[in-house]
């Protein structure tokens, strides 16, 4: 073995003792990406169940009681009170008692026998999202109500809806392989971004500077055992995906580890030029999440990208994060093969080569003192 890989072999060897010797190091590695995976995938959940929901039935007929009864039987809406007046609703989602407000009117089974009947629907909107997603759920039970009382209503439409890729809709299904992106960029990022502040704080960083040792050569032993780590937890975040959250996997693994290699070099080079430019480890990790949060909320991961401002729409495209998110999303979902996502791919591979570059670039000037 040539000088350099030997050099190389010794510091992935010492890199490799100084993050697994620590047990506290060894569950954040490990255990720590599995606890968040859970957390997030139940936390981040913009289905709704049992939306607290008033209902004002001025009608009190066998149709109005019904439509009722099918608001609470969908599981979606939770029936916490009935009132007679109208000025109850406004006071639940005032007071935050309800979510959702229900008033059927007057001559309501009347009027939908003649196939106009009207119900009001409130919604309290302080929360955009679910509010979207109740508006929805209860026009569908409306509809589906007056279809099954009044076939006529139906009768030249045959309107039939299906979902492909997640047939029930669960934001939990769109979430989840998201998060796996999230988590892996976080702990590149998290291991590498101490990396050359640590060597500078224990002083080990003085004598890399009279070593042989390259900045090449420093930049692989630093990146190698943590992207080693990087794609356990990858595997590891993943099986937990689909076999505890049933997220199903239509694709191949082999599509996704080249992308999921290309990413977390990516992630593992942005560490590292925190690295240099961080004089101690709190401006590491103010530097890390400086980078971490604006990189999340421009990947798509919160918000559709379409809907965000045509700038930032341009920005999204500087942003390794959501690249990765549309693999990872459509090697899950789709089953969608590296064919389809060359775009992607080769995005993620520029980030990689261009952080590398500058990793190699900054490090002679940090171990150099400027």
């Amino acid at each position: 073995m040539s000088g350099a890989g030997l050099r190389i072999r010794s510091m992935v060897r010492k890199e490799f003792r100084q993050l697994l010797r620590d047990p506290r190091t060894r569950m954040m590695i490990f255990v720590a990406p599995l606890i968040q995976l859970v957390m997030f995938g139940y936390a981040v959940n913009t289905d709704i169940r049992n939306t607290a929901t008033v209902v004002v039935d001025l009608d009190r007929t066998a149709e109005s009681r019904a439509l009722v009864d099918a608001f609470g039987a969908s599981g979606y809406f939770e029936i916490v009170q009935r009132s007679l007046r109208s000025s109850d609703i406004a006071r639940a989602l005032d007071r935050g008692d309800a979510v959702v407000g229900i008033e059927i009117p007057h001559g309501f089974s009347r009027d939908l026998a003649l196939g106009k009947a009207a119900v009001q629907i409130v919604v309290d909107g302080s929360n955009s999202s679910i509010a979207t997603v109740a508006q929805g759920y209860a026009a569908r039970i409306v509809q589906r109500f007056a279809a099954e009382r009044v076939p006529h209503w139906a009768a030249g439409v045959d309107l039939r809806t299906r979902a492909w890729y997640n047939p029930n809709l669960e934001s939990r299904v769109y979430n989840v392989p998201a998060v796996i992106g999230v988590l892996v960029l976080m702990m590149s990022l998290l291991l590498t971004a101490l990396a050359v502040v640590r060597e500078r704080e224990l002083g080990t960083l003085d004598q890399l500077m009279v070593s042989p040792l390259s900045p090449a050569e420093f930049v692989a032993a630093k990146t190698l055992p943590v992207a080693f780590i990087g794609l356990v937890d990858l595997f590891l975040i993943t099986a937990v995906a689909v076999f505890w959250f049933d997220i199903p996997m239509r694709g191949s693994l082999l599509a996704l580890l080249p992308a999921a290699l290309l990413y977390i070099l990516a992630g593992l080079s942005f560490g590292l030029l925190i690295s240099s430019v961080s004089k101690t480890q709190q401006e590491a990790f103010m530097a890390m999440f400086l980078f971490l949060l604006p990189a999340i909320i421009l990947s798509g991961f919160f918000y559709p990208i379409r809907s965000m401002p045509l700038p930032f729409q341009w920005l999204t495209v500087l942003n390794p994060v959501r690249h990765f998110l549309e693999i990872v999303r459509a090697v899950f979902l789709k089953g969608e093969g590296i064919g389809g996502l060359w775009v992607q791919y080769l995005a993620i591979g520029l980030f990689a080569l261009v952080a590398i570059r500058a990793a190699i670039w900054r490090l002679p000037r940090t171990i150099g003192g400027s």
